[in-house]
């Protein structure tokens, strides 16, 4: 599903978290509002807008309210906070994605000041920007080892060939391994009779070979292909 995102800030992790979600196929628009760091052909395929994205008349122009999800993703917590404030009480943005700059401050990233998401590194701002929509597809949250073995999550649609079915049933090829389940507020240690239910975001280390393996078994044998196809 493509998503129309707003990025609040055009340095080097804004342009890297557009970049990656342009790749898989989403809309961006990077707002910034120092001239110098408008540099439009770093990411010759966002759109770029020149504004304060603090200011509320900005995002009204730059029709915040018409986005899938909004990513302050500035160095200064202070203005991570107030666009985030504002995207979710002002233009009730779905879902807002924080950066925290300083560890200190991060205390403060939570839904009183409109934060859905916070976090420091840019590949899982991306990751997590995505999985507000990814139901019945595979999102990498992390790398690990340098790129022998990642982190990724599948949310189950009702649709999954194994939605009702214990996890001794569930085929996982070799190199895989299902590390958490997390249902509602509980995160739930996985055992082999457990049953697997819709909606349910299964936590998974594997290698990347076996990525498109595991998609297939969880999601069924076509998900692959209509995963392709989409992107």
């Amino acid at each position: 599903m493509s998503m129309r995102i707003a990025i609040a800030g055009a340095g080097n992790v804004g342009r890297s978290i557009a970049s990656e979600l342009i790749d898989n196929g989403h809309q961006v628009m990077l707002i910034e509002r120092q001239p110098r760091m408008l540099r439009p052909d770093r990411v010759p395929d966002a759109e770029w807008v020149l504004a304060d994205a603090c200011e509320l008349t900005s995002l009204e122009e730059a029709n915040v309210a018409g986005c899938d999800v909004v990513v302050a993703a500035t160095g200064d917590d202070k203005v991570n906070l107030v666009v985030s404030l504002l995207a979710k009480t002002e233009f009730a943005v779905p879902r807002v994605v924080a950066r925290v700059n300083r560890a200190e401050n991060e205390w403060l990233f939570t839904e009183q000041w409109g934060v859905d998401v916070a976090v420091s590194k840019p590949r899982v701002m991306a990751a997590l920007v995505e999985e507000a929509v990814t139901v019945g597809d595979l999102v990498r949250l992390m790398t690990f080892r340098q790129g022998e073995a990642n982190l990724v999550e599948i949310t189950l649609p009702p649709t999954a060939p194994y939605v009702g079915q214990a996890l001794h049933q569930v085929p996982l090829p070799r190199d895989s391994a299902l590390v958490a389940i997390l249902r509602g507020k509980r995160v739930l240690v996985p055992s082999p009779d457990d049953p697997l239910e819709a909606g349910d975001e299964l936590i998974f280390v594997c290698t990347a070979e076996v990525e498109d393996q595991v998609r297939a078994v969880v999601l069924g044998p076509d998900s692959v292909e209509r995963t392709r196809e989409s992107r």
